[in-house]
């Protein structure tokens, strides 16, 4: 199964806001940048990604993340995080109505390919899929086969709450990049201890980063 992505990106300057202890505020920007450019390089490497749709206002990150190869959609409804997804998966669809699609979050840095796959091949077992985050709160993938909406619930406890919208839980093994977002200075440790991307390494390599 070929799989449509959608990511979305909020616009830089306002981006990861709860990386202040670690990265300031000359360097918040770019990291979120690098962030998704890594995600977005692992997500196209992908055998079962067909393409990549980014949602975003940020005319940088638009034109960095176009230079991948993602297809860039600016975000019309301007309704936050899920109505952008919305958005973004009825667009994918206009060409290719029967597509598989699946929102994935924009700061995973540490994506790998492969893991990539395996959660996309154990989504595609059912109508509407979730990948829970590493803190088990939230989601890092949402995944919807041909014919079934997309239906996103992310924000506070959107683990809880896409399950309650019917959507199974995936839980394959050695998908730890695929899980990884990257929220705050503690996740950003963890994520380079998995092994982050270059752009990600190269503006981390800037930072000085709290052991606590």
């Amino acid at each position: 199964m070929q799989w449509t992505l959608v990511i979305p990106l909020k616009p830089l300057a306002r981006a990861k806001s709860r990386l202040a202890d670690t990265a300031t505020d000359g360097l918040r920007p770019g990291l979120a940048l690098a962030f998704a450019q890594d995600t977005v390089a692992a997500a196209l490497a992908c055998p079962a990604v067909r393409d990549v749709v980014v949602v975003t206002d940020d005319t940088l990150a638009a034109r960095e993340l176009s230079a991948l190869g993602a297809r860039i959609v600016p975000d019309t409804p301007g309704g936050g995080l899920n109505a952008a997804l919305r958005f973004g998966a009825a667009l994918a669809r206009v060409s290719r109505p029967k597509s598989a699609v699946a929102a994935l979050n924009a700061d995973l840095p540490a994506l790998r390919p492969l893991e990539l796959c395996r959660v996309l091949d154990a989504a595609a077992e059912f109508p509407r899929a979730f990948l829970p985050d590493t803190a088990a709160v939230g989601t890092t993938l949402l995944a919807a086969t041909a014919g079934n909406e997309l239906a996103p619930a992310f924000g506070p406890d959107s683990r809880a709450r896409h399950a309650a919208s019917g959507a199974v839980e995936l839980r394959p093994a050695g998908v730890e990049s695929v899980r990884q977002d990257v929220d705050t200075g503690a996740d950003l440790r963890t994520a380079l201890a998995l092994g982050v991307g270059p752009r990600t390494a190269a503006v981390a390599a800037r930072l000085l980063i709290p052991d606590q």
